[in-house]
C-alpha cells in the first residue's frame, strides 16, 4: 500500500489530503484508512509538485467531516 497523506479539510463534498512527497496515487485508485476500511477514490491530483493534494471523494458522504486528521492510503 501507497501512504496518501493525511486529510486537512473537507471541500465540496470531497476528502482532500496533502501528500507527505512527491509521490502521490493515481487517478481512480481505491483509497481506505489506518484500519483497512475503503474511504472512497481518488478523483484528483494538484497543487505543488513537492507535496501535491489528492482530492479523494468519499464513499460514504455521512462521515467526511471525521476524516479530517486521518492517515488515508492508496490499495
Amino acid at each position: 500500500m501507497e501512504r496518501v497523506g493525511t486529510v486537512a479539510r473537507t471541500a465540496q463534498g470531497l476528502a482532500i489530503a496533502r501528500c507527505p512527497d512527491g509521490d502521490h496515487p493515481e487517478i481512480g485508485q481505491s483509497v481506505v484508512d489506518e484500519s483497512l476500511d475503503t474511504v472512497g477514490r481518488v478523483v484528483d491530483v494538484f497543487g505543488p509538485v513537492s507535496r501535491p493534494y489528492v482530492a479523494v471523494s468519499p464513499s460514504n458522504r455521512d462521515g467526511l467531516t471525521a476524516l479530517v486528521g486521518q492517515k488515508l492510503y492508496a490499495r
